[in-house]
């Protein structure tokens, strides 16, 4: 069965605040899609990339994918209004009936190679994997800018990507949820419909995400400290 790398790289960035969306800022010289690429395309276990991308974009994506020589890059798509769009897309992009599918957000760069092969080993077992991490901060509940409860951080965690699956569970949730504008994550379409038990995986500090120009501070740091 083929493994199938999904990078979501059609947001504009608005909370990044940068002259360009956040995916093309360089970091020590390096996009940030590169980065995302080359983590995957570096990995023994997958197959193909499909890049889903914003629409203006896909032909300075193409040339960066060419003169990089991505040979995994399959597929360069367009991607929708909302993160949903994009990721039910890039699903439909793969012509297999068949396959695994790992959905990763662009804008964790960071993603290692041996949570990537967890990943992928995973899916030998389980229908729906998840990479998490646990939370270190008190998450607090809030109704009327008061505290409305206090779960017990033991049993809570914050999830990463890439979220993965297999190719026939996350088409049918998408297709579920295709009126459902209630959307966090690909794995909370399959179990808010309860299609699957969603396996977790240990996820690293290290597999941040992009989101503010500060951010791009801490990665640098993050590097130089490789």
């Amino acid at each position: 069965m083929k493994n199938y790398a999904i990078i979501l790289a059609s947001g504009s960035g608005h909370r990044f605040q940068g002259d360009l969306p956040k995916q093309f800022s360089k970091i020590n010289g390096k996009m940030i899609l590169e980065y995302s690429i080359e983590v995957f395309e570096n990995n023994q276990y997958i197959d193909s990339i499909i890049l889903v991308i914003l629409p203006e974009y896909k032909d300075f994506v193409t040339k960066l994918v060419k003169n990089n020589k991505y040979n995994k890059v399959l597929k360069i798509v367009n991607g929708g209004a909302e993160r949903k769009d994009s990721s039910y897309i890039g699903v439909n992009a793969i012509e297999e009936i068949n396959a695994n599918v790992l959905i990763h957000d662009c804008a964790r760069p960071f993603v290692s190679q041996d949570i990537i092969t967890k990943c992928v080993e995973a899916l030998d077992k389980y229908e729906a994997v998840a990479v998490a991490i646990p939370t270190s901060d008190t998450i607090i509940s809030v109704d009327n800018s008061c505290i409305s409860a206090i779960p017990d951080r033991k049993s809570l965690m914050r999830i990463q990507t890439p979220q993965c699956f297999r190719l026939e569970l996350i088409k049918k949730a998408h297709e579920l949820s295709i009126n459902d504008s209630n959307f966090t994550d690909d794995c909370g379409l399959v179990f808010r419909h309860n299609l699957s038990h969603v396996h977790i995986i240990e996820g690293s500090e290290n597999n941040i995400k992009i989101t503010y120009p500060q951010d791009i501070l801490y990665a640098k740091i993050f590097l130089d400290n490789m």
